[in-house]
C-alpha cells in the first residue's frame, strides 16, 4: 500500500471535470488504487476521498463512515436527492477550513465499486453528505462553491493566508494514470 499526496486546492485537477474510466480501464486492477486511496485517506483522518484529491482526473472516490467498512464508487451517477440539512464540513484539500453547507439528506446511487461490480444504494444523512461531497470533486466543485458569496470569500481567503503556512508538497504527479 502507498500513502498518496494530496491536491491542495487551487491546484489541479481539483477544479476540472473528472473523466470517466473506459472499459479498458475498468480491465485494470483498480482495487489496488482504491486500497492506496482508502490508506491515505484514513492516513489523514478523513471519511472521504475523490480521485482528483490525489492528483488523478478520473471519476472515483472512498468513503468511510465512522464504524463501518470503507467503499469504493467508480463512474458514480447520483440521483432522487431528497431533503435539505445544513451539516459542518470539512476537506482533505483544504485542512483546517470548515463551513456549515448544504446537502440533501437522502439520494441514490449507483456506479462500479473496486472489483467491478454493480453498486445500486440509497443513502441518507452523514454517508449522504459525504457522498455528495466526494461526487462534488468528480466535477470540479469545492465545498465552498456551495455557500453565499461572502462567507466562500472569506473561507478562501482564510484558506490561501493557510496554505503558505503548510510545507507538505502541494501534489504527487499521477498523470501517467489518466
Amino acid at each position: 500500500m502507498a500513502i498518496l499526496d494530496i491536491v491542495y486546492y487551487p491546484d489541479a485537477p481539483l477544479t476540472s471535470k473528472a473523466e470517466p474510466f473506459s472499459e479498458v480501464e475498468l480491465g485494470n486492477d483498480l482495487y489496488a488504487l482504491a486500497t492506496n486511496m482508502v490508506e491515505t485517506m484514513f492516513t489523514h483522518d478523513g471519511v472521504g476521498l475523490a480521485g482528483p484529491q490525489v492528483g488523478l482526473s478520473k471519476r472515483i472516490f472512498v468513503l468511510c463512515e465512522p464504524d463501518a467498512d470503507p467503499m469504493c464508487f467508480i463512474n458514480p451517477e447520483i440521483s432522487e436527492l431528497e431533503g435539505r440539512e445544513e451539516g459542518e464540513e470539512g476537506c482533505l484539500s483544504m485542512p483546517k477550513i470548515y463551513a456549515m453547507v448544504p446537502r440533501a439528506t437522502k439520494l441514490r446511487i449507483k456506479a462500479l465499486n473496486e472489483s467491478g461490480e454493480s453498486v445500486d444504494m440509497v443513502a441518507e444523512n452523514f454517508l449522504a453528505r459525504i457522498i455528495q461531497h466526494e461526487y462534488d470533486h468528480l466535477n470540479g466543485v469545492m465545498f465552498p462553491d456551495r455557500l453565499d458569496i461572502i462567507t466562500r470569500e472569506h473561507l478562501l481567503r482564510e484558506w490561501l493566508e493557510m496554505r503558505e503556512q503548510l510545507h507538505e508538497p502541494s501534489h504527487l504527479n499521477i498523470e501517467s494514470r489518466q
